[in-house]
C-alpha cells in the first residue's frame, strides 16, 4: 500500500500552479503572456526578444524573475504584483481536494515560486482557503526560486520543518531533485509520469492519491 511510504510524514508541502489546480485552467498561459508584457517594457526589447528571454531566464536561472535579477538587476515586488494579476475565473472550488487535504496528519504548506498574494487568491478561488499552516512565495526564499536548493532551505528554516519528516508535490520535475536529496518523499503531480531517480511517486490524480494515504 502507498500509504505505508508516508506514515513517518508530518509536513506535507505542496506546489501552487498546475498542483493544487488542473493544466486545464491555464492560468499560466495568462503569466507567460504578463511576463513577456513586462520584460519588452522593462528591457526595452521586441515581443519576439522579451519571449526568447523569458524562456532563457526559466531555464537557466529557475524562474524569468530569477533572470532578470541577476541579468538587469529587477526590482521584484512590482514584477510580482504585476504578473500575477490575472483572472481566475477559470477556478473552480475543489470540496474533495479540500477534504483530502485538511485529513492529512501534521502540517500542511504551499510553497510556490509565485508571490504569497497570489497563492492566497488562487486558494480562496479552489475553496482551499484556511486549511494551511502556512503559505510561501518565493519572496520568503529572499527571491531565489526552486529548484535551488538554498530556496527550500531558506523556506523549509522559516517553518521549522523537518526534511525527512516531509513530502513534497509538484508537477515540475526539476522542483522534486533537492526535496529528494534533502531526504524528502517526492510525488510528481502530472498528466504523464517522468521517470526519474528523484521522483517517488506519480499521480495524475491528487485528490484520489491523498485519500490513499488516511
Amino acid at each position: 500500500m502507498v500509504a505505508a511510504a508516508f506514515t513517518h510524514v508530518r509536513a506535507w508541502v505542496f506546489d501552487l500552479d498546475n498542483t493544487l489546480y488542473p493544466p486545464e485552467a491555464r492560468l499560466f498561459d495568462q503569466i507567460e503572456r504578463r511576463m513577456t508584457g513586462y520584460v519588452m517594457e522593462a528591457l526595452g526589447v521586441t515581443e519576439g526578444e522579451a519571449d526568447r528571454l523569458r524562456r532563457h531566464y526559466w531555464r537557466d536561472y529557475g524562474t524569468t524573475l530569477a533572470g532578470l535579477m541577476a541579468e538587469h538587476d529587477l526590482d521584484p515586488e512590482p514584477y510580482l504584483a504585476a504578473v500575477h494579476d490575472i483572472d481566475l475565473g477559470h477556478l473552480v472550488p475543489a470540496p474533495e481536494l479540500a477534504l483530502a487535504i485538511a485529513r492529512l496528519p501534521g502540517r500542511r504548506i504551499v510553497y510556490t515560486n509565485g508571490s504569497e498574494p497570489y497563492a492566497q487568491r488562487v486558494l480562496a478561488a479552489r475553496g482551499l482557503g484556511g486549511l494551511f499552516d502556512a503559505v510561501y512565495g518565493v519572496e520568503h526564499a529572499g527571491y531565489r526560486p526552486k529548484p535551488e536548493q538554498a530556496a527550500f532551505e531558506a523556506v523549509f528554516a522559516l517553518d521549522g520543518l523537518a526534511p525527512e519528516r516531509g513530502a513534497m508535490f509538484e508537477d515540475d520535475t526539476r522542483n522534486l531533485a533537492a526535496p529528494h536529496a534533502m531526504g524528502m518523499r517526492t510525488i510528481h503531480v502530472a498528466p504523464a509520469p517522468h521517470p526519474a531517480d528523484h521522483i517517488h511517486h506519480h499521480t495524475d490524480d491528487l485528490t484520489g492519491f491523498l485519500s490513499q494515504l488516511v
